[in-house]
């Protein structure tokens, strides 16, 4: 925690005490009806609210027991400590009760023995808390007391009044708790009291006395000392100090200026301990010279109390007091030992409150490196602590810092509703429910970063929205028919303007339009109702606005309306909020268009977010609003949104417990969270680093929980946010969070009851979310936000295994072989320290478009000629390369890499060795499959965290390979040559598989391995293989070897039949249903196979069985890619699937394979529920980022030119769409870390010729031909021919192709060895 804000202290003179128990410091003061309890500047100990009040009236802590007493009205609350053996030191309460109706409001507490506890108002009341609390004594007082205090050994109260010039003496006759007795006596004084204090016994005097010590209107200190026990006089006067003319003008100035003085005393005890240590330790060697500390030295042997008289010029006077109650008084023990110019501890005149009462506390602090500390109570609303060196304090050379502060208490007294920070996060303002408002000003110092109050504003009327302007020095509020404008430069707002507005609907928010020009003293301000219409406000204020000057005076504010608007769109709106600044300042500069800076989210209740921008107008004056986007989320009725300047926008459903973040250029969904029921968010906050990565603070009850974004990872499914801290305030205050936001600094003020916390941006590594997160700390403590934020964001090094896949899927093979080669250069000759992120290589390798790198060309490169060098090192990635270099990468960290990214980097060197082994006999797509399923098979052999499987990316590769039969090969391999069907399906083999005679063939090996995979040989396990090769006759002999099943019998008579019959078709599908009932639906699709119903089968594979490949395996296998099974299962479930879940890859192959080979181009680009003739609705899942992968673009482009079909698909595709298509594969590439990508891609891509340029001779239609720029390669023309009307007869009247007869099945039982 950066510091602690806890709450505005009373104005009385019982609202702060401190004392010193169990060797720890406590300061414990109240606020509103909260007791604040701290045990240091930052240490904030705990927070008690009292609900059943609204405002405390006085607190006391025992410095024996370390019990609290704080009083509400006529109750009285009593709290005990706890926990402090534990390191957990808290308050609970131990007694409440009421002193009785007939007593005034209570003023004055003190503790005395045995945990006896004084109550002062109208009466003085004595309670023992010692066990259930009692009344011991009472007597009535004819004034109410102000102030009543135990003496040090309780012998003795002393009370007065307000405005009153005695003080009642009372002395304690009897300590019995059953008779308690006291006489009384007064002391006199010429004017009104304004102060009492009770010497503290001295521990080193043998004869301890009470010495009093009393303070009046007259500027005298007064000194008041036991008498002969026989007087009837208490105390007698000893001495007195003139205060007034301690301190002598040095200037003129105003009267009350110079006559006001302030006075505060310093324990001799205190005192001799500071000096004590200023003596000794490490200050003592920078002061040896110096003779301030050999007089303070000397002072301090006379073992006086110190007398400090202060003014507001500056001027401090120190007074010593020593030999105090000596009959044999002599005018040297009243001496003056120090004058000091330049203090400090009080503020100068021109800059203090009206209410300019003040208090002092002083002690030395606790630790090693004791210094003196002094808390200075002002009346205004405010505690300081003022900490440092005495021998600095008292030092009269001119010109020194006396005491530093350390920290500055105050805050509200009432609970905090609302904070709203400037656009600069330099300044911002916390609102009560009592229409309260505090502006605070962020400032730098010594200590770092801290909120400085700057203004007090207090609303005559409801306040419903606010917004800062210039830095905090102006303040616009909105009233329910009003707006007013406040001057907030001085300590006091003033209400400068006011303008009545009417609007129709209630309005929603309060916001500021950007300028028209950067140097303006104008401002707009605008409120949007519930029917989105608005008003708008012109302000103008001074230019150059001077603090607290006469200047000010001439300068003027003033506001009138400037214009009514309409938005539209307000059917079903739920919310209208400001977007969050995010840093950044609202100008605008050139024409009104989507590149503008957001200002405005809307939202309905249907979950559509609208981003809304404006232009002001100056001659028209008028407001221009443009729509910048629009995201359908789908979550119906939200509760909760706020966006941020750089286009995100944070959703939170309607049971509040759900959480989700949206990209609103895209529209895409890049995170979403569920959390427990019981935590429900309340409050959303953005903010970003200088590099525009987002930072959001999503606010729960007693909590807040961060998020930052990370790069996008398309090959691991990454989460794209990431939690990097948690905040919890219950150990600080048990009142929930009402509200917080962000400073321009990074720091996080979160507001909760009367407090405001100040969060530091520094993260400890230590914390779980850190370390989780792998980020390299270096040996740090602590972590800066902004630099977390960092490392999870920006440019990826170019050995970092993301890039390199990508690199692999944009085709660039030949580059990462280059990056790959460098990098194993490096650390053969380094420890893995010196390696740069660019590894040195020129940018130019990176954005010179790839040469073609099909086979025929490589096998032209891989010439003697060609790959002739003068060195030992190989140019390209071979086995031994890669076992070098995986060995260095297990000996060194590699920097910008994590251990698990190093893992994964030499799994991606292994994997491109092997690729480069085959890369003479494979195309591109068949490298890029093999790459990944090599590498899935690596990772899962060390069970790695990341494990998606083989995707439909890697399907779409294959598909499109013109090598699939060395990637079946390969395949087989990898599972050594025992392939299953659970392999095939990982492998996605028949989905990518194009040859069907290979493909039945594969199909048939999977059979056979089915059958053999258990030692028993169970028929059952391959029957629907061998029944969808229409092989029933190998299925009965195998059965007919099965004569342990006991199921034989009756399988082997029930194959033996002709299922062309209707009856055994029937008797088949008995069979089936029955198997169904008994959950065997594997065997029963069998069943249904051999009934001949295709369907039911293909509907049991995909519904039961949940196994889509194998509905389309058997499909494909049973009737061929042409079957209307295959054709149905692919437009009713494979279509509808691929749209419900974003998949266009799956799309792009269900396209491909129903012959709409222009729909699977357009597939690539467009979300694929827009491509349905019955659109499917989406689910988040479609919505996410991760539905559009980058590689999609490197598909797209190769397949647009690839056919006719998908050149006319691709003329179907509007510029301006291909033209989103590429920048935001761009962004994507950005967001991942891969900017070279990113600037490869829009440096090298070509776009088609418009389509009204490539028009057929004397038609409409364009030809696809003739968009393309440039010719690479042929384009095969599979568009269909027209047909004449006699050709479709002919067609119509042939006959049916011949079906597959099965052979016998003697012949084929040799492959399984019978």
């Amino acid at each position: 925690m950066r510091a602690v804000l806890p709450g505005k202290p009373r104005a009385t003179l019982h609202a702060v005490c401190t004392t010193r128990w169990n060797d720890k410091r406590l300061i414990v003061y109240i606020s509103g009806n909260a007791l604040v309890i701290l045990g240091g500047p930052h240490q904030l100990l705990q927070t008690i609210y009292h609900d059943d009040t609204q405002i405390l009236g006085a607190v006391a802590i025992d410095g024996a027991s370390g019990k609290i007493a704080v009083c509400s009205g006529e109750t009285i609350y009593i709290y005990q400590p706890f926990g402090q053996a534990e390191d957990v030191l808290k308050w609970s309460q131990q007694h409440t009760f009421d002193v009785g109706a007939q007593v005034n409001s209570i003023c004055s507490l003190s503790w005395g023995a045995s945990e006896e506890l004084l109550i002062g108002s109208s009466d003085l009341r004595l309670y023992q808390t010692n066990g259930k609390e009692t009344l011991i004594w009472s007597r009535q007082l004819s004034s109410p007391a102000e102030v009543a205090l135990f003496s040090p050994d309780a012998s003795l109260i002393a009370s007065t009044a307000r405005y009153d010039p005695l003080v009642k003496l009372w002395k304690r006759l009897s300590y019995g708790s059953d008779d308690v007795r006291f006489d009384f006596s007064y002391l006199a004084h010429p004017s009104t009291m304004t102060g009492i204090q009770w010497r503290a016994l001295n521990t080193s005097e043998q004869n301890n006395q009470n010495i009093l010590y009393t303070t009046c209107a007259d500027n005298k200190v007064r000194i008041w000392t036991p008498t002969d026990p026989h007087s009837t006089q208490m105390l007698q006067l000893w001495a007195e100090i003139n205060v007034q003319e301690s301190i002598q003008p040095r200037h003129l100035g105003p009267k009350i200026q110079m006559n006001a003085r302030y006075v505060f005393l310093i324990d001799s005890q205190e005192y001799k301990a500071a000096i004590k240590a200023a003596s000794g330790g490490a200050r003592s060697q920078a002061l040896q010279k110096k003779h301030v500390l050999e007089h303070l030295a000397e002072v301090s042997q006379r073992q006086p109390d110190i007398c400090v008289v202060l003014d507001h010029q500056g001027h401090m006077s120190a007074w010593g007091i020593e030999n105090i109650g000596s009959k044999n008084r002599t005018p040297t023990d009243v001496f003056n030992f120090a004058h000091v110019e330049n203090c400090n501890i009080l503020p100068t005149q021109r800059t203090v409150s009206s209410n300019d009462y003040v208090r002092f506390l002083n002690f030395c602090t606790d630790g090693p490196d004791m210094k003196y500390a002094v808390l200075v109570h002002h009346f205004d609303g405010k505690i300081v602590w003022k900490e440092g060196a005495i021998e600095e304090f008292f030092d009269p050379s001119p010109g020194k810092a006396r005491l530093e502060t350390k920290a500055l208490w105050t805050g509200h007294e009432g609970s905090v509703k609302k904070i709203v920070r400037t656009v600069s996060g330099q300044a911002l303002i916390s609102r009560t429910n009592d229409n309260e408002g505090l502006i605070w000003k962020q400032r730098h110092g010594r200590e770092g970063m801290a909120l400085a109050r700057q203004s007090l504003l207090n609303s005559p009327e409801h306040i419903h929205r606010t917004w800062l302007m210039d830095n905090g020095q102006f303040t616009a509020n909105l009233h329910h028919q009003s707006i007013s404008l406040w001057d907030t430069r001085n300590f006091e707002a003033k209400q400068v303007a006011r303008c009545e507005y009417r609007i129709e609907g209630k309005p929603l928010c309060l916001l500021q339009l950007p300028s028209p020009t950067p140097k303006t003293s104008f401002r707009y301000l605008a409120t949007i109702s519930s029917r989105m219409r608005g008003v708008v406000w012109e302000i103008q204020l001074p230019l150059d606005p001077v603090r607290n000057s006469k200047a000010v005076e001439a300068q003027y504010s003033t506001m009138r309306q400037y214009c009514l608007f309409n938005l539209g769109l307000s059917a079903d709106l739920a919310f209208v909020v400001p977007i969050d600044p995010a840093g950044s300042a609202p100008i605008l500069s050139g024409s009104l268009d989507t590149f503008a800076k957001d200002i405005a989210l809307s939202y309905t209740n249907a979950g559509i977010l609208h981003t809304w921008t404006a232009k002001v107008d100056v001659e028209a004056r008028s407001v221009d609003w443009l729509l910048t986007s629009t995201v359908e989320t789908g979550i119906e009725r939200p509760f909760l949104a706020n966006g941020s300047s750089i286009r995100k926008i944070a959703l939170v459903n309607s049971s509040r417990n759900g959480l989700s973040i949206w990209d609103s250029r895209s529209g895409q969904l890049e995170f979403a969270k569920e959390y427990n029921a019981q935590e429900m968010i309340q409050d959303l906050d953005w903010t970003s680093t200088p590099d525009e990565q987002s930072i959001l603070a999503v606010g729960f009850p007693h909590k807040v929980i961060i998020l930052a974004q990370v790069r996008y990872d398309y090959l691991n499914k990454g989460p794209a946010w990431a939690p990097i801290r948690e905040i919890y305030i219950r150990e600080s205050t048990p009142h929930p969070i009402g509200d917080s936001t962000w400073l321009g600094s990074g720091n996080l003020v979160i507001g909760a009851g009367t407090q405001l916390f100040v969060y530091d941006k520094l993260i400890t590594t230590s914390d779980e979310m850190i370390t989780d997160l792998s980020i390299p700390t270096h040996g740090h403590k602590f972590i800066d936000l902004f630099d977390v934020v960092s490392v999870l964001n920006g440019p990826l090094p170019l050995y970092h295994p993301q890039f390199l896949a990508q690199c692999i899927l944009a085709g660039k093979l030949a580059l990462v072989s280059k990056i790959i080669v460098s990098l194993n250069k490096i650390l053969k000759f380094s420890d893995g320290d010196h390696v740069e992120s660019l590894l040195n290589m020129p940018l130019d390798d990176f954005i010179v478009e790839e040469q073609d790198t099909s086979m025929s060309t490589q096998k032209e490169r891989q010439s003697d000629y060609a790959t002739f060098t003068d060195t030992d090192e190989p140019d390209n990635v071979t086995e031994e390369l890669a076992v070098t270099l995986n060995e260095n990468l297990a000996r060194f960290p590699v920097p910008y890499l994590t251990s698990q990214e190093q893992m994964y980097l030499a799994d991606t060197v292994e994997c491109v060795a092997t690729a480069e082994k085959n890369r003479r006999s494979m195309d591109d797509n068949a490298m890029r499959y093999l790459l990944f399923v090599r590498q899935h098979q690596l990772r899962k052999a060390q069970g790695g965290h990341f494990i998606n499987g083989i995707t439909w990316r890697e399907y779409a590769w294959a598909f499109h390979s013109g090598s699939q039969d060395i990637l079946v090969d390969l395949v087989s391999r990898y599972y050594n040559g025992r392939m299953l069907w659970e392999h095939a399906r990982e492998s996605g083999m028949f989905m990518w598989m194009t040859d069907i005679n290979a493909l039945r063939a594969q199909f048939e090996v999977i059979a056979r391995n089915e059958y053999t995979k258990t030692d028993e040989k169970n028929p059952t396990d391959c029957s629907l293989y061998y029944l969808a090769l229409k092989k029933k006759n190998v299925l009965l002999g195998l059965w007919r070897m099965a004569a342990w099943n006991r199921e034989q019998s009756s399988t082997q008579k029930l194959l033996a039949n002709n299922f062309q019959e209707q009856r055994w078709k029937t008797a088949a599908l008995k069979n089936a249903y029955a198997l169904l009932g008994k959950r065997r639906f594997e065997y029963a699709a069998a069943f249904f196979l051999l009934a001949g119903n295709l369907r039911d089968a293909v509907n049991v594979c995909a519904q039961q069985l949940q196994d889509l490949q194998l509905a389309v395996a058997v499909a494909r296998v049973y009737e061929g890619d042409n079957g209307p099974v295959l054709r149905d299962l692919l437009e009713d479930r494979v279509l509808p699937m691929a749209a419900v879940e974003g998949n266009r890859w799956l799309a792009m192959w269900a396209f491909w394979m129903l012959g709409r080979r222009d729909m699977a181009v357009r597939a690539l680009i467009s979300p694929v529920y827009t491509l349905l003739e019955t659109p499917e609705t989406p689910s988040q899942e479609a919505r996410s980022y991760l539905a559009t992968d980058p590689a999609l673009v490197v598909l797209y482009k190769q397949l647009r030119d690839k056919t006719l079909q998908t050149l006319k698909g691709a003329s179907k595709i509007s510029p301006r769409a291909e033209w989103e298509f590429v920048i935001q594969t761009a962004r994507l590439y950005d967001r991942m870390g891969c900017d070279i990508l990113a600037l490869d891609l829009v440096r090298n891509w070509e776009f088609l010729k418009p389509a009204q340029d490539t028009l057929k001779p004397m038609s409409d239609i364009p030809d696809p031909r003739k968009m393309l720029r440039r010719r690479s390669s042929l384009v095969v023309d599979d568009l269909p021919s027209p047909k004449s009307p006699t050709e479709k007869k002919i067609m119509k009247n042939a006959p049916a192709v011949k079906t597959f007869e099965e052979p016998d099945a003697n012949s084929l039982l040799d492959a399984f060895g019978f």
